[in-house]
């Protein structure tokens, strides 16, 4: 009888461990967004727990809330940096309702850092300096899988972001106290983009 209630015991937890939902070990993709939030940008999703991945971006893209630090510049690209710690929390209650969780589909937490540096800024007129941003966005999003490749995905979010002017920028004059130039501001994120996984 002990042999038995002990094979029970060992089958009910592989069982367990055989259904228990993570996020994916390494994504690679694309994605494109549209709206407050526009540009193209290249990511890899890596695995730090069963609910938690590291998302890393490259890209280009035109911030509106950036400021007015580009005042009549049009429509710009800017290179982007981003790294963004993301917490899938309903995982396993997908999953338990019997959709689909592939490729980390469900909605996150997380703390969006991007860098905008100051290497160039495309259809910037040339009397116009590129300055540098940094933001910290806490951000709640959802991520959906269309197909076997596709996703699509949407986010808001609410951060706080320091713009690096230069001596010679457009608002270049705006000093700190401490003698550095800079621009702290709140701001809002809205995303919606579709995506491509590799």
């Amino acid at each position: 009888m002990k042999k038995v209630i002990v094979f029970l015991i060992l089958a009910f937890n592989l069982n367990v461990t055989a259904q228990e939902v993570s996020v994916e070990k390494s994504i690679f993709g694309m994605q494109t967004g549209f709206g407050v939030h526009t540009g193209i940008w290249f990511n890899n999703e890596s695995k730090l727990s069963n609910t938690i991945a590291l998302r890393g971006e490259i890209g280009l893209e035109k911030d509106f809330t950036v400021g007015n630090h580009y005042d009549g510049a049009g429509f710009i690209l800017q290179p982007v940096l981003t790294v963004e710690p993301r917490y899938y929390y309903n995982l396993e209650k997908r999953n338990s309702k019997g959709k689909n969780t592939t490729n980390n589909s469900g909605n996150y937490l997380s703390i969006k850092t991007s860098y905008h540096p100051d290497w160039f800024v495309i259809n910037l007129a040339d009397n116009v300096t590129k300055t540098a941003d940094l933001a910290i966005v806490p951000t709640w999003g959802l991520k959906r899988l269309i197909g076997s490749h596709f996703t699509y995905e949407t986010a808001v979010g609410f951060g706080y972001r320091v713009v690096y002017l230069k001596e010679n920028s457009v608002n270049g004059n705006v000093q700190n106290v401490d003698g550095a130039y800079n621009r702290n501001q709140y701001t809002p994120y809205v995303h919606v983009g579709i995506g491509y996984i590799f």
